[in-house]
């Protein structure tokens, strides 16, 4: 079995695949509902989905106890919106990822 076919791998290339960079007003609605994760900078945002879509209770555990990954708070709201941001995101249904990237 080679590295691009074992299925962690797969899943991981189909969910880099399906990434991209969205307005923070055009997840409003899903943020009103409950439903969009915040995932630190310092975490790569396919392996957090990768990990959420296979449904890997340890790492996700982990990162959700330190803070790593949450629900958008109100305040991460008020100013993504008031900055115009475009965040990187992907959805893993039922949540919609996004990480904001400083460069």
């Amino acid at each position: 079995m080679t590295a691009a076919s074992h299925p962690h791998e797969i899943l991981r290339a189909k969910i880099n695949l399906e990434t991209s960079r969205i307005a923070w007003k055009e997840l409003l609605r899903f943020f009103a509902s409950g439903t969009v994760i915040t995932v630190s900078p310092e975490l790569d945002l396919v392996e957090v989905a990768t990990r959420i879509s296979a449904d890997d209770k340890v790492p996700v555990g982990q990162w959700l106890s330190s803070g790593k990954i949450a629900r958008v708070s109100d305040d991460q709201a008020r100013a993504w919106l008031e900055s115009d941001a475009v965040l990187w995101s992907v959805v893993v249904k039922p949540w919609i990822l996004v990480q904001q990237r400083t460069n």
